[in-house]
This record gives C-alpha cells, sequence and structure tokens, in this order.
C-alpha cells in the first residue's frame, strides 16, 4: 500500500504523515529529510551547490537512514551520524530548494525512494511523490495552508527551539521556496490530477489527521 502526501514547505506534511503512519501500522519516509541530508553533505564537503554530478557522486556513496528516537520522533542518520537537528538548520533549509532541483541529485535519491515504497506499506511525504515518485500510489493527498498559516507554524517551531527568527522573514522565505518549488525543470511542487486537497489554515494536528485517513479509508474499500 502506498499513501503519497505532497505540499508546500510548512503545510504540516512531516507531522501529519507521522501521525498517519502511526494510525495505518505504516512505514513513515521523509523525502525533504533525505533533500536534507543531500544538502548537508554537500555544505560539509564544500561543493558547489550547482555541481550536480559531484553532489550525485558523494550522495551515492553515502547511506540515509532512518529510525526511531525518542517520543515517537524519527532520528535521520547520514553514514551513521544523527543529523536530525542539523538539517533543520536555517543555512540548509535556505539552500535545500537548490540541491533538490538539480535532476542528478534526484534520480539518485527517487531511485532509492522508490526502492523502499516496493518492499513495504509506506505514507511518503514530499513535493512531488504522487507525481513522480509514486505515480501509481494507491492514495494521493495533497495538502496546503495559507502563507501566513504556515509562516506562523514556522515561526512557532522555531521559537520553541530556540531559533531566532522574525515572523516577516519566514514568510518571505516561504514564498521564496514556494516559487522556487513550483518552477524548478524537474518535478515541480504541483498536485497530482487525481490528489485529494486538503486546506489545513484553519484545521487542528488531529483534525487533519482524522480527515486524511478518513479519505484514506475510503479509498481503501
Amino acid at each position: 500500500m502506498k499513501i503519497a502526501i505532497d505540499g508546500p514547505a510548512s503545510a504540516g506534511k512531516s507531522t501529519i504523515s507521522k501521525k498517519v503512519a502511526q494510525a495505518l501500522h505504516y512505514t513513515y519516509l521523509d523525502t525533504g529529510a533525505m533533500y536534507r541530508a543531500a544538502t548537508y553533505l554537500a555544505l560539509k564537503l564544500g561543493l558547489d551547490l550547482n555541481d550536480a554530478s559531484k553532489i550525485s557522486e558523494h550522495l551515492a556513496q553515502a547511506k540515509i537512514d532512518f529510525q526511531p528516537g525518542p517520543d515517537n520522533t524519527q532520528q535521520v542518520l547520514l553514514n551513521g551520524v544523527d543529523i536530525t537537528a542539523t538539517i533543520r538548520s536555517e543555512q540548509i533549509t535556505g539552500a535545500v530548494s537548490q540541491v533538490a532541483a538539480l535532476p542528478e541529485v534526484r534520480q539518485t535519491l527517487v531511485a532509492q525512494q522508490r526502492k523502499i515504497a516496493a518492499a513495504k506499506d509506506i505514507v511518503m511525504d514530499g513535493r512531488d511523490i504522487g507525481t513522480t515518485v509514486l505515480p501509481d500510489a494507491d492514495v494521493k493527498i495533497f495538502m496546503t495552508a495559507s502563507v501566513a498559516q504556515r509562516a506562523q507554524r514556522r515561526y512557532l517551531e522555531n521559537t520553541q527551539k530556540g531559533m531566532t527568527s522574525s515572523l516577516a522573514e519566514i514568510k518571505k522565505d516561504i514564498e521564496l521556496r514556494d516559487y522556487k518549488d513550483s518552477h524548478r525543470q524537474v518535478s515541480p511542487l504541483k498536485q497530482a490530477s487525481d490528489a485529494v486537497l486538503v486546506d489545513t489554515s484553519n484545521l487542528d494536528i488531529e483534525q487533519v489527521t482524522q480527515k486524511i485517513l478518513a479519505i484514506i479509508r475510503q479509498k481503501m474499500k
């Protein structure tokens, strides 16, 4: 069983996907974390973020793993090292769209994602899951929310983590990220023709989770 959940930055995809996977006892795969890991690797090695072949070469030799963390969290490992917190830094967030737009990088990671999905029941979230990674997914969801709502969520999340950034800066960053993601040449962010649109602007986490679970269960019938 393959469930694809797509949507723009800070729409709540990761949070909701985790809860949906837990409710169904499926594996959860955060593809965004994989692109963040690729960005981290490129920056750590001092690579040119436009050098697709070099980044892909190192990425093909690296190992990105996911493992359960405390309190139902998920840890991201790169070559055995926990980079979960590091890949959520402002530096990575500001550069990930650039790296994710590189065709060779996407090809490398999409192959890994499809291999994982072929072996188990999975909930996978990202920006091109229903259109490119898993076009044959059994259920496709496209989550969205207003820019103002998404900026507010990211601001609160950053504040809780002790990260200092203004609401205006976050809103500007999200708008820029939306533009980059939806205008890239390879696998741009867009709603699949057979995806169900779920606007989360005025819903809390539990309401969104239950709404998506209802959609999935109806599809499974």
